[in-house]
């Protein structure tokens, strides 16, 4: 907590507005539109997975489609497409970015085309906050009249060419889940350049209630807003949303400087058109014994690390799905380790855990 948000949630209790209204909504998603775009219009919701099964909605996904969905992501990427009755279709990644692979894109598309399956959307993820390759991707998707979705989960305070990251697809999302670069604990946000397309969006998220004195439904709704009460938190939150973005590229620029010289250690890179906000500092090792013996070292020294996110094509629930694979996120996946990374990491405890990483190596 930057403690900020205080104020916003005891003016939330003193107004005894903590439902799914309230002025702290309206004030988190303006903030919201001003620090991304003030061309855009951003729908808070209840969490970044809402944001993502809206925006197929309003898409137009439906029943029997297809969707072509990054591999190389945390699975809640995914989930909605199937909530819509439609089948993901994965992507792999290219070895930079480690982000959906431009290549692998087009072959994608052509060869469901050729089947008969045009692909109605493409989600493509800024993965650990590292932007996509926007242009290729967007050139790809016009030139094949696809609409995307752009999951920026990982990636507020990122930006490409200049452009937040938020603001590059046909529609986009974020998420404030508790263990991103800002939290409301829970919570997401969906964000659109059409004004008609976010009206529709806040009808769907608050269970389709029409304006009306009747409880009148026309079509079915969810129950997707945010409440007030995590809006005065997002508030709070976002208040220091760049102080957030320089501690952890700081904590990436000292963990590069101090195992940059181990060449057995790789780090996810950052192209010249990209600014990466390092929500997490992720490392690729020479082997998957090493990746494994690691974490365990790490562990016994009590230190935390994980695994990266294990590809959707691998996980046992899309086991029959077609996947158009080049090898990059099984790499990836095999190999990769995210180090400690939060904002209030001290250097003191990002020492601790550069000495025993570069121990594990010496020995």
């Amino acid at each position: 907590m930057s403690g900020h948000e205080r104020a916003f949630i005891n003016q939330a209790f003193e107004s005894n507005w903590i439902a799914p209204y309230g002025e702290h909504i309206d004030g988190f998603e303006l903030e919201l539109t001003t620090y991304l775009n003030p061309n855009y219009f951003v729908t808070t919701l209840n969490s970044g997975t809402s944001a993502i099964h809206l925006a197929l909605l309003l898409l137009g996904v439906t029943n029997g489609d297809e969707v072509l969905c990054q591999t190389n992501t945390f699975i809640a990427s995914v989930n909605p497409v199937t909530y819509c009755g439609a089948t993901p279709i994965f992507v792999d990644s290219e070895p930079d970015s480690w982000n959906i692979c431009p290549k692998q894109l087009e072959i994608a598309i052509s060869d469901r085309i050729k089947l008969g399956k045009a692909p109605k959307a493409i989600i493509a993820v800024h993965l650990y906050g590292m932007p996509y390759n926007v242009d290729e991707i967007n050139k790809i998707a016009e030139t094949y009249k696809i609409p995307v979705i752009e999951d920026s989960a990982e990636a507020l305070g990122s930006s490409y060419k200049t452009k937040k990251c938020g603001t590059l697809g046909t529609l986009s999302t974020l998420s404030f889940n508790g263990n991103k670069i800002i939290t409301t604990s829970a919570g997401g946000a969906l964000i659109t350049k059409d004004i008609q397309l976010k009206q529709k969006a806040v009808l769907l998220a608050n269970q389709a209630r029409e304006h009306s004195t009747e409880y009148l439904h026309n079509q079915i709704g969810y129950n997707y807003r945010m409440s007030n009460v995590l809006a005065g938190i997002g508030r709070g939150q976002l208040q220091v949303i760049q102080k957030r973005v320089e501690a952890r590229r700081a904590i990436y620029n000292i963990y590069k400087e101090e195992l940059g010289s181990i060449e057995e250690i790789e780090f996810q890179n950052e192209a010249e058109s990209s600014y990466s906000n390092r929500w997490l500092t992720c490392v690729l090792l020479p082997k998957v014994s090493d990746k494994e013996g690691l974490r365990l070292l790490l562990e016994q020294h009590n230190i935390e690390s994980k695994p990266l996110w294990k590809p959707m094509h691998q996980q046992p629930v899309f086991k029959n799905l077609k996947s158009y694979i080049n090898g990059v996120s099984d790499k990836l996946f095999s190999r990769g380790l995210c180090l400690p990374s939060g904002s209030n990491l001290t250097q003191e405890e990002q020492f601790r855990v550069i000495s025993v990483i570069k121990n594990y190596f010496s020995s």
